[in-house]
């Protein structure tokens, strides 16, 4: 097992705040980011933080959005279309919405949606 998976959700989201802060996007932007692909509410999310459940644990109760599958690319150094391991994958998907919120990519572009 990855050492990533035990590692607590709370550790991880105080970076990817201070990422996007950065550059400029706001917490609300990350959340709703984070809602999108996981079906958390605002409250799921903080309880999640809270109880510092591990990634494992915290995709573990994720319902991942249907079009999560349109997330493509690469993600330090590795295309996420041949990653195989599926909470891997799950991962390497919300880093890479974390990072297109940060490159200022627009949000209908980052949630997938149809023009």
């Amino acid at each position: 097992m990855h050492k990533i998976f035990k590692m607590p959700f709370a550790q991880i989201y105080p970076l990817y705040v201070k990422k996007i802060e950065r550059k400029g996007r706001s917490v609300k932007e990350l959340n709703e980011v984070i809602s999108w692909l996981t079906g958390f509410t605002e409250a799921n999310l903080k309880k999640h933080i809270k109880s510092e459940s591990t990634l494992k644990e915290f995709f573990s109760a994720a319902k991942l959005n249907k079009n999560a599958k349109l997330i493509t690319g690469t993600i330090c150094g590795v295309k996420i279309e041949e990653i195989e391991e599926p909470l891997m994958k799950k991962i390497r998907y919300l880093d890479k919405l974390v990072d297109e919120l940060a490159k200022g990519r627009p949000m209908e572009k980052i949630l997938r949606k149809k023009s």
